[in-house]
């Protein structure tokens, strides 16, 4: 299986071509929430490390891994798969807690840069630190902030990507960023930062958290965007449609979780420099 392989499933043409996939995206989602509802301690963490591990095969395809022409199969990608496995499990064992502690934990990632190919050993350094800070920060929210406060998180998402969908194919108009993501809109863009600072709002005014979700929201959301940028940036520098096939028809991992990787590390930043907003 060829992590870069673009799938043989042709989409419909139209400007609603791509619903199913987003709708994919939404399952996707939904799903992760209903893991982190019914897993806890080392459940948890066990899945969030199969998910990075998956995460990193994917990453060591798009980054030429060990071959700078070829995209490996997933035994060709299996040292970056490990590593991720072994960095992540480190924390498990450790039972690390402090967000500081986790780059300790990152020196097998680091140590693997070599493999990559010598254009894209940083792209693949900085991508990887991001896989696994999230997966990191993901455990933490949940077992530090409560259900509802992960869930909140994967609300924005799903809010934002919802929105600025649905509003930029009926709204059109100038593209946000053409040369990465042809079919975003500006107006598509600015729809998902109302929308999340609409559910900051709901949340606030039914008592379910703090006045801090009317402005930490469209941030989240805003961040969640350029998540999404970046992983296309990383497609377009890798010549690939989608980071795998892993889902028939709809992509990666990655192609998944872009935006949710945007989201978790903005709230992180915003945990470093200011308290984080309660969410009930």
């Amino acid at each position: 299986m060829s992590a870069g392989r673009v799938s043989a499933v042709k989409p419909p043409a139209g400007k609603w071509a791509d619903l199913s996939r987003r709708v994919a995206s939404t399952l996707v989602l939904l799903g992760i929430g209903i893991m982190l509802a019914v897993a806890t301690g080392i459940w948890l963490r066990l899945a969030m490390a199969a998910i990075s591990a998956i995460t990193f095969w994917e990453l060591a395809a798009m980054t030429g891994w060990k071959n700078p022409r070829l995209h490996p199969g997933i035994f060709g990608a299996w040292r970056p798969f490990a590593l991720a496995v072994i960095a992540f499990m480190s924390q498990v064992i450790a039972q690390v807690d402090h967000p500081a502690a986790i780059l300790a934990l990152l020196f097998p990632l680091v140590a693997g840069i070599p493999g990559a190919a010598t254009r894209d050993r940083w792209t693949y350094a900085i991508f990887g630190l991001a896989i696994m800070l999230v997966a990191y920060g993901l455990v933490g929210f949940r077992e530090a902030y409560g259900l509802n406060f992960v869930l909140w998180l994967m609300g924005i998402v799903i809010v934002s990507d919802t929105a600025g969908y649905f509003f930029g194919r009926m709204i059109g108009g100038p593209k946000f960023w053409p040369s990465l993501s042809p079919k975003k809109t500006w107006s598509g863009t600015i729809a998902g930062w109302i929308g999340a600072l609409v559910l900051g709002v709901i949340l606030w005014r039914l008592g379910r958290g703090d006045a801090m979700l009317i402005w930490c929201s469209p941030i989240v959301c805003f961040a969640g965007q350029m998540g999404d940028i970046a992983e296309s940036w990383l497609k377009r520098r890798a010549g690939v449609k989608d980071s795998s096939n892993l889902i028939p028809g709809h992509g990666g991992f990655m192609d998944r979780f872009d935006a949710v990787t945007g989201a978790v590390l903005a709230t992180m930043l915003i945990g470093l420099l200011t308290a984080l907003p309660a969410v009930n």
